[in-house]
């Protein structure tokens, strides 16, 4: 990974993008101290222009953005930085710089929530304790959340309609966690489907 540091005075901007998601968090600006910090911990460190100094985002706050991946752009001039963020990540209070949280991409943070309630063994969560029960259990909760699906399909309440399938997306997030797949799994699939 070679930056081009040399175009304003020794900047480069930096995208940060929540790894989840996909949503755009915030604009930055980076020194190569702060690139090699930022690799090195894998916390995300900026040049604050206004402090004239390295500021690692979240000292204060404790909203910390770890990092998931770096990417440059074609021109070697801009960094991508693929993070998960510990809260909001705006200093006004907002999750991100440029509007509220955003809806798409949230299946991957539902997932995640999925995952870590069964890896924690939370006994008082619902969705531990099914998964505990087993794939048959996971799985005949699937079959019955879709039968539930079709036949809301088939009246005319919107409403229940998108909450059986609210039902069956969750369940089916369950049964990859325990199948041991994840939804990127399955969207590899689909995409090579559409090639």
């Amino acid at each position: 990974m070679k930056i081009n540091f040399s175009k304003d005075n020794g900047l480069v901007p930096v995208i940060i993008q929540d790894n989840r998601t996909l949503q755009i968090l915030m604009l930055g600006y980076m020194n190569e101290e702060a690139f090699e910090k930022t690799k090195r911990e894998e916390i995300v460190t900026f040049f604050s222009r206004s402090k004239n100094r390295l500021w690692t985002k979240g000292e204060e706050s404790g909203n910390f953005l770890t990092v998931k991946s770096i990417d440059i752009d074609c021109d070697q001039d801009t960094i991508l930085i693929k993070v998960i963020p510990k809260n909001v990540v705006c200093h006004t209070g907002s999750f991100s710089c440029f509007s509220g949280k955003s809806d798409k991409g949230f299946l991957y943070e539902l997932e995640e929530k999925i995952s870590q309630r069964i890896d924690d063994k939370v006994e008082e969560s619902y969705t531990c304790s099914l998964y505990q029960r087993g794939i048959n259990k996971v799985a005949q909760k699937v079959g019955e959340e879709a039968v539930e699906l079709v036949i809301e399909a088939k009246d005319n309440n919107d409403e229940l309609f998108k909450n059986e399938a609210a039902d069956l997306l969750y369940h089916f997030l369950i049964l990859l966690k325990t199948k041991g797949f994840s939804l990127q799994d399955i969207e590899e699939i689909l995409q090579t489907r559409n090639k």
